[in-house]
């Protein structure tokens, strides 16, 4: 059975995944929150596979936010030509591969490309959630792990520093990015990627099908 307190901390992990998830380039880092979490409440290992799991399942749900809002603005975002290249790609098998490792990429809020571009194609969101998943609970693992252990010590060094706790961090880290994704959102990378050969005039050689 779960204590009231440890649904409560999975519920608020859980929930803090999903709403830094479901927004666009938001970007705010909610393994770090989690583990803050973490700490606060005492270190079981039963704790830890708790949260990565619900933050993993957090992060993944939230997609289908950013898919849906998407798809609810296919019109307009189908004028962007970074959304219009991503079209054939869909039909290729490196794209699974390429989503699953910019969902397991820090920091970086790179899948939210993906998942716009496939909202905008209306792409098959299940199978996209399909290798979401196991990418954002990897994820999870990884980043809690180690700052857990002190390896990347971003909390410490942080409050040392500047005076931010384990929470002001990552905002002040998801206003940051959200200007930054706009930004690379709006760069013409069809032009970017003909120049370095990767896409073809007539169609991306992003992959083989």
């Amino acid at each position: 059975m779960l204590s009231e307190a440890l649904l409560l901390l999975l519920a608020t992990a859980f929930g803090v995944s999903f709403i830094t998830n479901a927004t666009p380039f938001f970007g705010a880092s909610y393994t770090l929150i989690a583990t803050a979490e973490l700490i606060s409440s005492g270190y079981t290992f039963r704790t830890f596979a708790l949260l990565v799991l619900v933050t993993g399942l957090g992060a993944t749900l939230a997609k289908t936010v950013v898919y849906s809002g998407a798809l609810g603005f296919r019109r307009q975002l189908r004028k962007n030509k970074n959304v219009r290249l991503f079209q054939e790609w869909f039909q290729n098998r490196s794209f699974s591969v390429a989503l699953f490792v910019t969902a397991l990429t820090p920091v970086l809020p790179l899948d939210d490309y993906m998942y716009i571009g496939a909202g905008a194609n209306k792409s098959r969101l299940a199978s996209m959630l399909g290798v979401t998943l196991p990418a954002k609970v990897t994820k999870s693992a990884i980043e809690m792990f180690l700052e857990y252990s002190g390896v990347l010590g971003l909390s410490a060094l942080t409050r040392k520093s500047f005076g931010l706790s384990g929470v002001q961090f990552p905002l002040i880290l998801s206003i940051l990015f959200i200007g930054l994704g706009i930004f690379l959102f709006k760069l013409d990378w069809e032009s970017l990627l003909k120049r370095v050969g990767v896409v073809t005039q007539n169609h991306p050689k992003l992959g083989t099908s």
